[in-house]
């Protein structure tokens, strides 16, 4: 059997398990899973990735690459992404581009890397991470106040350096980037994995076993998913996915001398699920809106939340598929070819909806949840 159609029916199995889970699994359980994930799991693996990898400074290549790849999509999400809707769903399109521009590597992207890639090509993702972390909590933070300031009847601006601060703790305390901080500063000294104690050596490899499984089965039983506004959802997420392939297939014939790993990587990294960190963004404008009796919201939180449920289950769908048709997804013509297919199919509600005369009406109902949105609890992240 195909090695990547074997691995690919292995993860989708143990997805499967967990989807037979998720009546037994409470919310507040999955929380607990998701802090195991992200704060222990997640890092062990990214920990020993690092110090695997030689240090030069030719790799801030790839958190600036990740950094530019947020702006440009950004830019996307206000003149292709968000046009679907109308123009006066101002709150909608707002949303939509604090969260479609954002990427959540850790749940949807990394375990699939180290299975197919390995270690080596997580430790790149890892430092890419860094320049995604970068865009989703500072720049987004700061274009969400100056929204928030439009908008206020009171604009309170004396909030705004206390949360850049706090936002800047909140990243230098993150696990994973604690991890990438002193991976860093080991090699820097010359230091590897084999430097360390026999011991720390053996318990940092224990808690790498457990990551990929443990996403895996939090992926099944997290995702659920009602009727509601799916189909806009679907093909706005299909219209990110299509620029994204679009971009991946003009890196690579920018430059073709690179390796098929390091295409995969390019390809697969930038269809992460959409990041957390702008809901938590979102939700505290909200609040602020509230205490000032504002009438007209910044945000649209619920449609956020619905953008999130389905982010996750579309990405890790569509990173499964890539790696298990690897030999396709490197070559640049059907990287393009899926980038206008994507792009191309997501247009056809709108154009059904202006050939039959009706305007698109404003979608209802909030379709599903995804755990551990708490606009309350800046958790930390796939992210």
């Amino acid at each position: 059997m195909n090695f990547a159609l074997q691995n690919t029916l292995e993860l989708v199995l143990v997805i499967g398990l967990g989807l037979l889970l998720q009546k037994k699994i409470a919310k507040q359980d999955l929380k607990g899973v998701k802090t195991i994930i992200l704060s222990v799991a997640l890092p062990a693996v990214i920990f020993v990735a690092l110090l695997k990898i030689k240090l030069e400074s030719s790799l801030l290549i790839f958190p600036l690459l990740a950094l530019a790849f947020n702006l440009v999509m950004f830019l996307a999400s206000k003149y292709v992404l968000s046009v679907s809707l109308p123009k006066e769903e101002g709150a909608k399109r707002r949303t939509l581009m604090m969260l479609l521009p954002s990427l959540a590597p850790g749940l949807s992207c990394f375990p699939f890397i180290v299975v197919y890639l390995g270690d080596d090509s997580l430790a790149l993702a890892a430092l890419a991470d860094v320049g995604n972390k970068i865009f989703v909590l500072i720049l987004l933070y700061m274009l969400a106040m100056h929204w928030y300031q439009l908008h206020s009847l009171k604009a309170i601006k004396t909030s705004s350096k206390s949360k850049l601060r706090d936002l800047g703790l909140a990243l230098l305390n993150e696990p994973i980037n604690m991890v990438i901080i002193v991976g860093l500063t080991l090699l820097a000294f010359g230091l590897n994995l084999e430097s360390l104690p026999i011991f720390l050596q053996h318990t940092i490899g224990d808690l790498k076993m457990i990551m990929t499984p443990l996403i895996l089965l939090f992926i099944g039983m997290a995702v659920r998913i009602k009727s509601g506004e799916f189909g806009i959802i679907i093909s706005l997420l299909a219209r990110r996915a299509g620029i994204t392939f679009l971009l991946s297939a003009t890196f690579v014939f920018l430059f073709p001398a690179l390796s098929p790993t390091l295409i995969l990587l390019l390809v697969v990294f930038p269809q992460s699920a959409c990041s957390f960190w702008p809901f938590a963004h979102m939700s505290a404008i909200t609040t602020l809106e509230e205490t000032d009796a504002q009438k007209k919201p910044t945000f649209d939180i619920d449609f956020a939340v619905n953008v999130l449920a389905c982010s996750l289950p579309f990405s890790t769908v569509l990173v499964i598929g890539i790696f298990s048709f690897d030999q396709l997804f490197i070559d640049p013509i059907v990287l393009l070819a899926c980038g206008t297919l994507f792009v191309g199919t997501s247009f056809v509600p709108d154009l059904i909806h202006r050939w039959k005369g009706n305007p698109q009406s404003e979608p209802s109902g909030n379709y599903g949840t995804y755990v551990g949105l708490n606009p309350q609890s800046h958790s930390s992240e796939d992210k």
